[in-house]
């Protein structure tokens, strides 16, 4: 079954940000775009490359107006105890998501019961609460903040021109279709 317009469920989790604690609701996502970064755990292998990468390209997804929140099934202490000795994830500005209970990892479909964790799972969320757009890989590949942000930009395109799709590799500014019986066979 498909994710795509399934509006999350509300939820009520700790997250470590800027040196402190903070609860993040349903309520605080919506009204702006946001991508939920699941990873299987901290402490562990790609998941600081991915994370770090993200850290780099942070400033450019505020920019377009969408909040990263990095997800995994640890506690939001082991999040500040991570910032604190790694120095990839010290890197990091945006909010991590404590999801010791599973709550977040089960409603986005990305938990692994036999495990305990979450696999690696990239999902875009309109303002209105609603998934638009996801991808989920195993969990020994990485991902790209160069393309997740692609696709935030192309998601919040479409989103604000109804009747433009965004062809493949589309960049902001490039041109994109307007689907008609027209361009049936022209492509």
């Amino acid at each position: 079954m498909s994710l795509i317009h399934k509006e999350i469920s509300d939820f009520s989790v700790q997250s470590y940000q800027n040196n402190a604690f903070h609860t993040v609701t349903k309520k605080d996502i919506l009204g702006k775009w946001s991508v939920f970064f699941f990873y299987p755990a901290d402490f562990t292998f790609v998941c600081p490359t991915e994370l770090e990468d993200l850290a780099n390209k942070y400033a450019e997804f505020k920019a377009v107006g969408c909040e990263i929140y990095a997800v995994s099934c640890d506690t939001h202490f082991v999040h500040k105890a991570w910032h604190d000795t790694s120095d990839r994830i010290k890197k990091i500005e945006y909010p991590m998501l404590a999801d010791p209970t599973h709550a977040l990892a089960k409603d986005f479909k990305v938990y692994i019961k036999k495990d305990g964790l979450a696999e690696r799972g990239s999902f875009i969320v309109n303002p209105e609460g609603r998934i638009v757009a996801y991808e989920v890989t195993a969990g020994n590949v990485g991902r790209n903040a160069d393309e997740l942000f692609r696709r935030v930009q192309a998601s919040q395109f479409v989103a604000e021109h109804g009747d433009e799709v965004c062809p493949a590799k589309w960049q902001p500014g490039a041109e994109t279709l307007k689907p008609s019986l027209d361009l049936v066979g022209q492509l």
